[in-house]
């Protein structure tokens, strides 16, 4: 692999030994040894970016196919990038703008449609960063605001859950440098390996130990997930009321949050379903909708309970019968049980019937593959921003005013409203690898911003450091071809062509 050199100003010492300024730890390198994050090397005195600069590559047909670096009509001259070819640079692999008054390390102009074009490219350090982590389950994982465990290590807590997920925030500036030396370094492990796309052990205090890996399933305490859950106990008798109609007598949809009894509930009523006599446990909310019947855990539809007729108190023997039929089911369709009433109206478990087999299977249809969703989020302050403008703000106020797209790796990102530009994306969107780190400790997460080089020039861009696609042949580079789904970080939906 050829290096690329990293700048031309590095300090040396008389042994050859050279200093890197990419973080704040300034490492002195010895000659032929890597720094402390493995990003930077000493090259026979020159400090070199030892990842290749990953550049992304569109291919215009519809089939994906290979094509040669240059897509023009005419006859490849033999040159390495075109300014015209189908390539987007991404900041992976690019450097830092540490220490903070450099320009970005790549500013890159290039003619889109005929828009002349610029791209802003820089890994940032990012201190103030994490990843939040959403885990498609109904088990409960934890109180909320439980602490979250790496290596025996805080590194985030247990958040609001929603709807069939659980939620984790992971990392931030507190765990990163507020704590121990250790609780820091493993914290910065944790983040890197979930947003590079690796699996991660968490340990949630007083809850559950859970293996989390960005587009994979969860496994908790052990067992792999499957199924996110149709909807909440009363959402499921909603949806599924009409097919249980003259197949059983009730339905109880057993449900930590919301569990549904079919009798009462205001579907059964439409339907014309008689009342059953049942009599249930935990706080009644509204008709046919009960809260708090039993603990959270993982059992029947993310309760603690094995036994479902735990839940349910004795049948009224002024509106029950023997011979009602009962059908138990877990929001997910992975518990299930049907039941009769004996002569002292107590249910006693049967046979499930065809019908109500091929509703628990329907149940199972309907819930979408469980998955672990990292993203991750920073904030890209004034020191970064430093690096595209001399007056920051208007970097902020461009991209606000959506004439700056702000992409990482090449991947769409979503922007908070409010101060700053506090990003978030979907690490499954990058290229592999994407993520670094610094050992202040830090992530380094590229991030890119493509705007109309007249508004560049307008928000005080250093334009003196412009250079065209077609220079960037003597660098050592990685081309990648754009990720499915993922928008063209120069195409037409979205800034900088969003204007009249």
């Amino acid at each position: 692999m050829t290096l690329q050199p990293a700048r031309d100003d590095t300090a040396h010492t008389a042994d050859g030994k050279v200093r890197c300024d990419a973080c704040p730890v300034t490492c002195w390198i010895r000659p032929g040894l890597a720094g402390a994050c493995d990003r930077y090397a000493n090259r026979d005195g020159e400090l070199v970016r030892v990842d290749p600069h990953v550049i992304l590559q569109r291919t215009l047909d519809q089939g994906g196919r290979v094509v040669p670096f240059s897509r023009r009509a005419a006859e490849w001259a033999g040159e390495i990038l075109s300014d015209d070819a189908p390539l987007f640079v991404t900041a992976i692999g690019a450097g830092t703008t540490y220490p903070d008054y450099k320009p970005a390390p790549f500013i890159v102009s290039a003619e889109v449609d005929g828009v002349d074009m610029v791209t802003v490219v820089t890994e940032g350090i990012f201190s103030y960063c994490g990843v939040k982590v959403k885990v498609d389950t109904d088990r409960w994982l934890g109180p909320e605001q439980a602490t979250v465990r790496a290596q025996g290590e805080a590194v985030g807590h247990v958040t609001t859950g929603e709807y069939g997920s659980q939620m984790l925030s992971l990392g931030g500036v507190h765990h990163l440098t507020g704590g121990s030396k250790k609780e820091g370094r493993v914290t910065c492990d944790t983040l890197l390996e979930l947003s590079n796309g690796k699996p991660v052990e968490l340990v949630v205090d007083g809850g559950s130990t859970i293996v989390v890996e960005a587009g994979k399933p969860p496994v908790i305490n052990g067992v792999p997930e499957e199924r996110m859950r149709v909807g909440c106990g009363s959402a499921t008798i909603g949806i599924f009321a009409k097919q249980w109609l003259g197949k059983v007598d009730e339905v109880v949809v057993v449900d930590d949050h919301i569990t549904g009894v079919l009798s009462e509930h205001q579907s059964g009523k439409v339907l014309g379903i008689p009342p059953t006599g049942i009599r249930m446990k935990g706080r009644r909310s509204t008709p046919g909708r009960y809260f708090q019947v039993a603990e959270p855990g993982t059992g029947w539809g993310g309760t603690d309970i094995s036994d479902p007729l735990s839940i349910l108190g004795a049948f009224d023997p002024a509106v029950a019968r023997p011979g009602l039929t009962l059908f138990m089911v877990s929001t997910t369709g992975e518990h299930a049980a049907f039941y009769r009433l004996d002569e002292a109206l107590r249910p006693v478990e049967a046979e499930m019937p065809a019908a109500l087999r091929a509703s628990t299977e329907r149940i199972k249809e309907n819930c979408e593959p469980a998955l672990s969703t990292v993203l991750f989020m920073a904030g890209a302050g004034g020191s970064l921003r430093a690096g595209v403008t001399e007056n920051p703000v208007r970097l902020t106020r461009s991209v606000k005013d959506t004439l700056t797209r702000v992409t990482c790796g090449g991947a769409p990102v979503y922007v908070w409203p409010g101060g700053g530009i506090t990003f978030m994306v979907d690490v499954t969107r990058l290229p592999a690898n994407a993520f670094g780190y610094v050992p202040t400790p830090a992530l380094v997460a590229p991030i890119e911003f493509t705007l109309r080089l007249d508004d560049y020039a307008a928000l005080g861009g250093h334009m003196d450091h412009v250079r065209p696609l077609s220079t960037l042949g003597e660098h050592e580079r990685r081309l990648v071809p754009q990720l499915p789904g993922n928008t063209w970080p120069f195409g037409r939906e979205g800034p900088p062509w969003g204007r009249e």
